[in-house]
């Protein structure tokens, strides 16, 4: 029996994201790294890593949004998820996360990318992982305004108003 999008927001107490679809942390490293140990981008000290469950749904979407880590996506259920990256030399990549021939089962979006992500055509959900480290904090979020981010990525418009919230 395959689960059904509410069993499996109840079973990983799911909680809405501000990017879209719905998410739950299940690992936050004990242990932290000094500011003074970490990349300039960084405001404060980091925990090592977390890691969260994400769920994405048919009709909603992850909105373009950028963080100062590294993260890594990793697929566990559902259809193929489709990760979009625009890379800061003006390139766009789609990602095809997922147990299909032409997917892939994990995926790194490097730190400072701006990327997207929805549950590709013909599916229902996607349910899935990521680990970021150092790890997730919102002061290292950052959620796109379509109309400045066409400003730096002019050839890739059309995608880029699909996938913002603002």
């Amino acid at each position: 029996m395959h689960p059904t999008v509410s069993t499996l927001v109840k079973r990983f107490d799911l909680k809405p994201h501000p990017e879209g679809g719905f998410y739950s942390e299940s690992y936050r490293s004990a242990e932290t790294i000094p500011h003074k140990g970490l990349p300039d981008r960084f405001t404060g000290d980091r925990y090592y890593s977390s890691a969260i469950y994400f769920l994405l749904e048919k009709g909603n979407f992850s909105a373009f949004h950028r963080i100062k880590s590294d993260e890594c996506w990793h697929f566990y259920s559902g259809d193929p998820l489709w990760i979009h990256v625009l890379y800061p030399d003006g390139t766009c990549k789609t990602i095809t996360l997922g147990n299909t021939e032409e997917a892939v089962f994990q995926f790194i979006v490097p730190a400072g990318c701006w990327f997207a992500s929805e549950t590709a055509p013909g599916g229902n959900f996607s349910l899935v992982g990521c680990t970021v480290a150092p790890a997730f904090d919102f002061a290292d979020f950052e959620l796109a305004n379509a109309e400045e981010l066409i400003h730096d990525f002019p050839n890739h418009k059309d995608l880029i108003q699909r996938l913002c919230r603002s």
